[in-house]
């Protein structure tokens, strides 16, 4: 099976093969690395950035696995699978007040569109709270992972401490993942988008 990725961050070319050599060694991943489609979506998804993300989605070979979550949405429209839909399906299936936390601005409107839409498909009405941990996003612009793995991780945990009412919380960009192991002693399930996004596209 062979299965393309687009990828707005070259750090997760890494991420992917590993999990792929993990779950489905026998998968060819194709990474696609489009650090200026991130740039451009930052005032917004234009026609002109929509018409640059659909060719690109449209030329690749086998399925297209967009791993950005400001894009997804371009991305969708053009056939491809957004990263952050099986995580999202998932986090809704728990039912409860859900915790959304994104190091993005451009990542906030289409991650909470994204999770509403599944917690109203699951016929929950329950709320969803946002951490936006902008500040920390340098770090992982810098290749610092380790470094931003843990502050995420502390800010949620700080945020889960003062809000036990949380049934579950979803790390909204794939950039995130690395952060859910530390939060693996939260009486809470923690979601990333990775391995469920390569699982769903593998079958």
């Amino acid at each position: 099976m062979l299965i393309t990725l687009l990828h707005t961050a070259k750090d997760h070319c890494a991420t992917f093969d590993n999990l792929r050599d993990r779950i489905s060694p026998g998968t060819k991943l194709v990474h696609v690395v489009r650090p200026d489609f991130l740039a451009r979506a930052q005032g917004g998804l234009d026609d002109a950035l929509a018409k640059d993300i659909a060719k690109v989605v449209q030329s690749a070979t086998g399925p297209v696995l967009c791993t950005c979550t400001t894009i997804g949405a371009a991305a969708q429209s053009a056939n491809a699978i957004r990263i952050d839909a099986p995580m999202m399906q998932a986090a809704a299936q728990v039912g409860g007040p859900t915790l959304l936390v994104c190091c993005l601005e451009s990542t906030r409107a289409p991650s909470r569109q994204l999770l509403q839409g599944a917690l109203t498909a699951e016929g929950s009405d329950e709320p969803v709270y946002e951490l936006c941990l902008g500040e920390f996003w340098p770090l992982f612009e810098a290749g610092e992972a380790e470094a931003f793995r843990a502050v995420v991780a502390g800010a949620v945990k700080a945020y889960f401490s003062e809000h036990p009412e949380l049934s579950a919380i979803v790390l909204a960009q794939a950039s995130m993942a690395g952060a859910a192991a530390m939060l693996a002693d939260l009486p809470v399930p923690v979601f990333s988008s990775p391995e469920l996004a390569l699982r769903a596209m593998i079958g």
